[in-house]
This record gives C-alpha cells, sequence and structure tokens, in this order.
C-alpha cells in the first residue's frame, strides 16, 4: 500500500523529490528512499535532475526529483465505437507513442471475432514499438454495456452478439500481457478526471450520448461501478412503462428516446426509406419546420432534463458533463431542457450544478481507457515488486 501510495503521488504530482513526497504522505525520508528505490528496480520510476535556474550565481546540490518513468511499460488505451476502433499507446509516463484509427464492418460481432479484430488493431498501432507488442505492458479497452470490470466480465453489449461473455478468458488466450476491459462512460469520466473539465473535482457525472446513454459516476474521486458493474446504467432507467423498444431488449428506456439509435429511427420514419437516414438527418429536418421531427427531438429533450433532474437529486454532484457530437446533442443542452431540469430539482436555496458540454472524440476516450491501463498496471507491477521482496 505504501508503495502504491508513493507511486500515485508521484503521478499526481508529475515530478517530486524524495523530500516533497515525505511531506505529503507524512512518511520519513527513510520509509520513502526504501520505497523509491523499489520502484526505480521495478522500472515504474526515474530520477530527473533540474538545476535552479531563477538564481544563476547559486550553488548547491541540483533538485533530483521522480517521475514516472518514460519509454517504458507502454499501455494501449482502446475504445470501440459502433463503426470505429481507436488505438492510443502511451508509455507509463502518459507520453504519446501512437495512436491509429480502424474502420469496423461489423458494429456487432461475435466475442472471439471481436477479440481477433481488437488484436490485429493493437498489432497494427504497436508496429513503431522495437518489438512490437512485446513491449507492452497491458491494454485497456472500453466498451458500452454492463461491464464488470474487475471479473473482465460483459453482462450484455451492443458490440457483442451473446450475453454474459467472461471476455477476460477470451483475452488471455489472444494478447500478449495484462488486458483490461471497462465501460466506456468510465472512461471518458477517467479522461474528463485527468485531462478535461472535471480536474480537482471529488464528485461529478459524465453523461455520453452516442448510440445509446451512458453515465460515469466519480464520487469522493473514485468511480462507483456498483456490485455488478451494473450500476450506473443511465440510459437503461426506464421514462414510459412499456414505452418504445430498446436495444437492450427491455422496453421505455432512456435511451430508447434519447440516444442516436433512437433519433436514427425517428428519421427513417420521416424519410420513408428515400435515404440512409441519420441523426443529423433529424436536426436538419427539424430546422427546415418539419413538426414531427422538431416533436421528437423536444420529447428526447424533455426525457433527458427528467433525467438530468433525477441525477442531482440523487447525487448533488459538483458538475455534469455531456459528452457527445456537439451538433447531435444541442437539442438536450437547450434552454427549455435546463428550465425542465431547475424545475424537477429538489428545491434548496443553493445553485444548480454546473452543466456543460465537452465534446470528446475517440481518441480522448482512447486515452482514458490508457490512463486507467496505466492505473491497473500500477497495482500488479507493485503486486510484483511486494512477492520479490517477500
Amino acid at each position: 500500500m505504501t508503495r502504491l501510495r508513493v507511486l500515485n503521488c508521484i503521478r499526481a504530482s508529475g515530478e517530486a523529490s524524495r523530500t516533497e513526497i515525505a511531506a505529503a504522505l507524512r512518511l520519513s525520508p527513510a520509509t520513502v528512499t526504501f520505497v523509491t528505490s523499489g520502484l526505480m528496480l521495478g522500472d515504474l520510476i526515474e530520477e530527473v535532475t533540474s538545476q535552479d535556474t531563477q538564481d544563476p550565481v547559486k550553488r548547491g546540490r541540483p533538485r533530483v526529483a521522480l517521475r514516472l518513468t518514460r519509454g517504458k511499460n507502454n499501455i494501449a488505451g482502446i475504445k470501440i465505437a459502433r463503426n470505429s476502433i481507436s488505438v492510443i499507446i502511451l508509455d507509463f509516463g502518459g507520453t504519446d507513442v501512437a495512436q491509429d484509427e480502424f474502420p469496423l464492418v461489423n458494429s456487432q460481432m461475435e466475442p472471439e471475432e471481436l477479440v481477433t479484430t481488437l488484436r490485429d488493431c493493437v498489432a497494427a498501432t504497436a508496429r513503431v514499438l522495437p518489438n512490437g507488442m512485446d513491449d507492452l505492458a497491458g491494454i485497456s479497452i472500453g466498451l458500452a454495456g454492463q461491464i464488470d470490470a474487475e471479473a473482465c466480465f460483459v453482462h450484455w453489449s451492443s458490440s457483442l452478439t451473446h450475453r454474459n461473455v467472461d471476455l477476460g478468458e477470451l483475452l488471455a488466450a489472444h494478447l500478449p500481457c495484462a488486458a483490461f476491459i471497462e465501460n466506456d462512460a468510465n472512461l471518458v469520466a477517467k479522461a474528463e478526471h485527468l485531462f478535461g473539465e472535471a480536474q480537482g473535482l471529488s464528485n461529478f457525472l459524465v453523461v455520453t450520448v452516442e448510440h445509446g446513454v451512458g453515465l460515469g459516476i466519480v464520487l469522493d474521486g473514485r468511480l462507483y461501478r456498483g456490485e455488478r458493474g451494473c450500476g450506473a446504467e443511465f440510459g437503461h432507467t426506464k421514462v414510459v412503462y412499456h414505452g418504445a423498444p430498446c436495444q437492450c431488449g427491455q422496453f421505455g428506456c432512456l435511451e430508447a428516446y434519447v440516444g442516436n439509435f433512437a433519433m436514427t429511427r425517428e428519421a427513417e420514419k420521416l424519410l420513408a426509406g428515400n435515404k440512409e437516414p441519420s441523426v443529423t438527418d433529424l436536426v436538419e429536418m427539424a430546422a427546415s419546420g418539419n413538426s414531427c421531427a422538431q416533436a421528437a427531438l423536444d420529447r428526447a429533450g424533455q426525457m433527458f432534463g427528467m433525467g438530468l433532474a433525477n441525477l442531482i437529486n440523487l447525487f448533488d454532484p459538483e458538475r455534469i458533463i455531456l459528452s457527445g457530437a456537439q451538433h447531435r446533442i444541442a437539442h438536450l443542452h437547450s434552454d427549455k431542457v435546463l428550465a425542465d431540469v431547475s424545475e424537477n430539482v429538489v428545491n434548496v436555496d443553493a445553485p444548480l450544478p454546473d452543466i456543460r458540454v465537452h465534446h470528446w472524440g475517440d481518441e480522448m476516450w482512447a486515452r482514458g481507457a490508457a490512463a486507467l491501463g496505466i492505473e491497473n498496471v500500477s497495482e500488479l507491477k507493485v503486486k510484483d515488486l511486494g512477492r520479490d521482496a517477500s
């Protein structure tokens, strides 16, 4: 635990001296020296020397700081979208090594086909490394659906043809290093916490609107997943009893009225087979005065506003971040929607949480996956150091 605390302290600081680590964690200098020596032997951290340049005549030893090791322990982060797979490779210090995007022919695949497709995409991206995939310490995968991240088990995902898949077993059989899976909305929350609109916040929510509707919950600085990894299924909260069919197989889910697939379904009705429908078509038809298209967007906004109000009543977050293609979710952040949220939130003499839109491309989702992979690999390697010491 002490090794992990020290490693996390260095990660949070970027660079920190042994004295600064001891003060921040209230550890003795001897303990910090002992622990950091082990972390250096394990290639998890490295020394970096910097001379104080503020006073050119200042004499004395240069400051020696510690940082996460760069150029080693590379981590691949993957975002599986409906039509593409994005891969980014970072070194252990978080520096970009390579990134790429690959088109997906099939948006829904057999489990083994999905894993072999992932392997091929990672292998192609990892060609820049001296030993290819063998230079990876971990692979972290973001997947839509109900995911038990700790068990590497998928209860359900729109990317898979099967339910209840032990994806960990397949990943271990096809990949050369440790692999982790996570609900993709959680990865957006991780990316927002580390790089985006939630830096410095401890309690916030990220609502993702893509093909479906996802939710990442961070409470007291930690991701909340629920007992089975299914604790943040905002898109599958029920808004209409026996309502519209959802892709999960149930009826009346929020995302059956708000998700991109629901908006595309509405566009398909109005286009009557004249062209391949899209969310953009529905937005354009509404802007051109089509009352049916406008009604579909208004209904989505009303449902979404009610959902956001419920989230505020349940969690009282510091901030809610809406993530999705901006031109496709403008109707979910309109003045009317925000007024509905305000009207349905428990009335207290305090301002509403800040609600803002922040569009991340798939590359940033993959970056969140890589960041989570760095944390998971850290824990594995620290445990290995403990075994070696014993």
